[in-house]
């Protein structure tokens, strides 16, 4: 059993097969998939499982808390498991490729600039776009 399934499990939900294979999609997912993705790679494993299906059950992983959606502006929502651990994304705009990152002199100065004004930092999402330097 994958970490998404044995969390949605521990929430309580009830898991059909359809719903164990998204899970295990998105489990193996090394990259931020959006749903026609998902849906493509759901449908590889089982042939039975529709668009709509895939659309339900990633609102109610996201809904659950067990999955984040993000929006790197490429008109697509893209998801990934609840990370254990804060990182920030770095988001090709040529390939739409995700780059995940953490720097600690960025969330030093993030916590600097949020005390400077008068604020404790709870909680961000740093999104940095770019394309790849020319050689």
């Amino acid at each position: 059993m994958d970490r998404l399934e044995k969390l949605c499990i521990e929430k309580g939900m009830r898991m059909t097969d359809q719903r164990r294979v998204i899970a295990r999609v998105l489990s193996a997912a090394d990259d931020h998939p959006d749903v026609e993705e998902l849906h493509r790679r759901a449908h590889a494993v089982d042939p039975h499982i529709s668009i709509a299906t895939v659309y339900r059950t990633v609102r109610l992983f996201e809904e659950s808390g067990i999955i984040e959606r993000h929006d790197f502006r490429d008109g697509r929502s893209r998801y990934e498991e609840t990370p254990d651990h804060h990182h920030d994304h770095l988001i090709d705009m040529k390939t739409g490729k995700v780059v995940e990152f953490v720097d600690e002199e960025i969330e030093a100065l993030q916590n600097a600039i949020a005390r400077k004004l008068g604020y404790k930092l709870v909680d961000h999402r740093l999104e940095l776009y770019g394309v790849p330097l020319e050689d």
